[in-house]
Formats: structure tokens, sequence, C-alpha cells
């Protein structure tokens, strides 16, 4: 008898068990058949009667705007951050109509940050379709394009203490931010992550070299205190930073053909482990094919006008903001620029971080730095020399002993090719040391800046 209860109960629980089994199964494929569903109807939205792309239809006045469509559809959806687009034609409005200054500071600031975004993402495209070489040229160029047009117009307009500090915060911004958010979110997510220690050494050497261009001239300023006059010393120093600008830019073009020719192998040890077993890397080259080059060329162009008009009206509402903000033009420039050029590198270096692509988080954070430091801090000299502008690489003493610290402190975490969440949070910490430092850090000559 209770042999017998015992057969019953057993049989109804596998009864039920069956019954959950296949109401799961049936919920699953119900699920997935109205997302089947979804996916077929946003796809036919975009076919003609022949199932055939609408943007490759025989029938140009239907194909040219259904392509037009498709890839800028495809372009605004490449980040998150484009949600914040909006902000681009409020900022050039307020801006034009002569606005609150800060108003105007705070809409720019926010419609740089998804600009930045589409032009990193303009640049990717182009860069696939134009290979290796002319793809790390173009990469060069527009890498940094946001912060060098910050620093174009800050110049132009006669305010050198925001341009030194923008290239000295995009730096630090990189190397220790950045770096740091890398070594933090790849460490959580992976016990230790290991990277290419010679590519990585090479950068740290040279972003110790441009370190130096910025402790001679600061140091030479020091040393030849009251002897001259302070003209006598301006003129030397203008001096020493136009020849030095011109060998650090030849320094660079001798990396890049060093990078892209004569040891190219070095860096492209870094695709060889995705090859064999990751198809995330392949998985990123095929995602590069939304933009054809033409459309590329004219999204840069675009996205590069607006950034510079949402440029002119930020530097132009620095002033304001310092006067009613009582934050100095150092502190602005140093950590509340870089943030608006950097918005996109830090996401994507993150992002390949946690996939445990070191190799890629440590060109994007460490590359970009050096880039800064070797071709747009270097050209904005000479273009200042240009235009009859005193920029020059005599930094303050203080930015000077900050900057070498920095670079010192990442060249030891890096030597050894390895990485933890500890020296991520290391990195992190020194960061906004230095950013509270210059936080209370007052403008030596605000008038004159």
């Amino acid at each position: 008898m209770r042999s017998n209860l015992r057969r019953h109960a057993s049989g109804k629980i596998q009864q039920v068990r069956n019954a959950t089994e296949n109401g799961g199964e049936s919920l699953a494929a119900s699920l997935n058949h109205h997302v089947d569903e979804h996916s077929a109807l946003l796809h036919r939205t975009f076919q003609n009667s022949n199932g055939q792309p609408l943007y490759d239809d025989e029938r140009t006045w239907v194909r040219w705007p259904a392509s037009f469509g498709y890839t800028s559809w495809q372009t605004l959806t490449s980040n998150p951050v484009n949600v914040l687009l909006v902000f681009v034609p409020l900022g050039i409005a307020f801006g034009a109509a002569h606005g609150n200054p800060t108003v105007v500071f705070i809409l720019n600031f926010l419609a740089i940050i998804p600009l930045a975004s589409l032009l990193s993402f303009a640049t990717e495209e182009l860069s696939v379709k134009l290979g290796q070489t002319l793809g790390g040229l173009m990469n060069a160029t527009f890498g940094n394009a946001v912060e060098l047009i910050v620093s174009v117009v800050a110049l132009k307009n006669g305010e050198i203490r925001i341009v030194q500090a923008s290239m000295l915060g995009s730096i630090l911004s990189n190397i220790l931010l950045v770096l740091g958010c890398c070594f933090l979110a790849g460490g959580i997510k992976h016990k230790e992550q290991s990277f290419n220690s010679t590519v990585a050494s090479t950068m740290s050497s040279l972003m110790a070299v441009s370190t130096a261009s910025l402790i001679i001239p600061a140091t030479l300023y020091a040393a030849m205190g009251s002897s001259k006059s302070h003209d006598k010393k301006t003129d030397n120093i203008l001096i020493l930073s136009h020849g030095t600008s011109i060998i650090l830019l030849i320094l660079y073009a001798l990396y890049l053909f060093f990078q892209l020719k004569t040891h190219a192998h070095l860096f492209d040890e870094e695709s060889e482990p995705e090859a064999g077993g990751e198809s995330g890397a392949n998985d990123e080259q095929s995602e590069g094919h939304v933009l054809k080059p033409w459309a590329a060329g004219v999204a840069l162009v675009i996205v590069t006008l607006a950034v510079a008009v949402c440029a002119e009206f930020l530097v132009d509402s620095i002033g304001s903001i310092v006067e009613s903000a009582h934050i100095s033009r150092t502190f602005i420039g140093l950590i509340l620029l870089p943030i608006v050029g950097n918005a996109a590198e830090h996401v994507t270096a993150v992002v390949v971080a946690t996939k445990n692509k070191m190799d890629l988080a440590i060109g994007v954070a460490i590359g970009s730095s050096m880039q800064i430091a070797l071709l747009v801090t270097p050209f904005l000299v000479i273009l200042g020399w240009i235009i009859g502008q005193p920029m020059s690489l005599q930094f303050e003493l203080f930015e000077t002993v900050v900057f070498f610290l920095a670079v010192l402190v990442t060249n030891y975490l890096i030597s050894d090719g390895k990485s933890n969440y500890l020296e991520g949070a290391m990195l992190i910490g020194m960061y906004i040391i230095i950013a509270l430092a210059f936080y209370v850090y007052p403008d030596k000559n605000p008038e004159s800046a």
C-alpha cells in the first residue's frame, strides 16, 4: 500500500516536471517566435516587394534616400552616447544668441561628447577601407581631433593657459584615468591580464622623452632666474620650444615608420591570439563596413565643422565661467575639457579591456597620450609660432612635476606586461589626487592668461 502511494506520488511529480519543462520550452519558443517576427518586421521595412534591400534597389530615387536613411541610422546607433546629440543644435543656438555663458558652456560641453564619438566612428570606418598604413595615419590625424580643434580655437583667442592645460590634461586623463579604468574593469572580470610588454615599453620610452621636453624648458626658465629680463627669457624659451617641437614631430614620424613599416611584426603580434581563439577581432572588423569611404569622409568633414563651432562657443564662455564659478582656467583645461575629448576613447578602452584585449586597450590609452605629447602639442607650438601667439613648451613647474610623476608611475606599472585591478585602483587614485590638487591650484597670472 505504502509502495503504491509512493509510485503514484512520484508519477504525479514527474508529470508536473514534464509539464513545467514543456511549458518553459513553449514559452521560450513563443518568445523566440515573437523576437524573430519583430526582427523580420524591422528587416522588411528596408526591403521592397521582391525582398531586395531598398538601399540596393535599381531605382535611383529609391536607393539613394534608403541608403542615406540606413547608414544614418547605423551611424547614430553606433554608440549609446549619441543620444546627447540633441545638445548640438541647442548649444549652437544658445551660443549664437549670446545666451547665459554658463548655459552656453554646459550645452556645448555636452554637445562635443557625442561629436567626439561620431568622429572616432567615422575615422575607424575610413581606416578599415584604407588599409594598415593609411589607416594608422588617419587614426593619428583624427584620433585626437577634438582636443586639437578646441586647442586651436583657444590658441587663436590667446588662451595659452587653456591650451597648455588641455594638452597636459589629455595626457594625464589617458595614462591615469583611462588606463586605470581598463586595469580595474578588466581585473575585476579576469584575475590577471597580460599584454605585449615590448610595444608598451616602446610607447612608455617615447612618453619619457616627451616628459623631458617639458622639464628642460621649465628648468631652463628657473635657471635663468633674474639674470635676464622677462622678455629676453621668454624669447629664449620660445627658441628652445620651437626647436624641440620640430624634433618631437620628427620622432613621431619615425615612430609611425617604425610601427607601420620596419617593425610592424611587433605590433601585428597583438592580433594573433584573438585570431586563433576568439572571433571578437574579426567581428569588430566586419562591423567596420557601415559607411563607404566617401560617406565616412563626408561624415568626418561635417562632424569636424560641428566640433569647431561648438568649440568656439565653449572657449568663448570660459572667461565667464572662471569669474562666476570661481574655477581656475587650469582646472577647466586640465580636468573638464579632456573629459569631453576623450569620452569615446574612455568607453572603447574599458569595453575592450573587459573582453581581455589588453593590447588594444593599451594602444588606445597610452597611444593617444603619445599622440598628444609628440604630435598635437608640438604642432600647436609651431602653429602659435606661425600666427604670432607665444605658445611654448614651458609649463608651470608644478604641472611639469605632476606630469613626470604620472609618467613614472605608469611606466612602472606596465613594465612587467601584466595588470590587475589593484594597479587600476592605484592609477585612478593618483588621478583623483591630481584633480584635487589642480582644483585648489590658482592661476599664476589670470590677467595675462
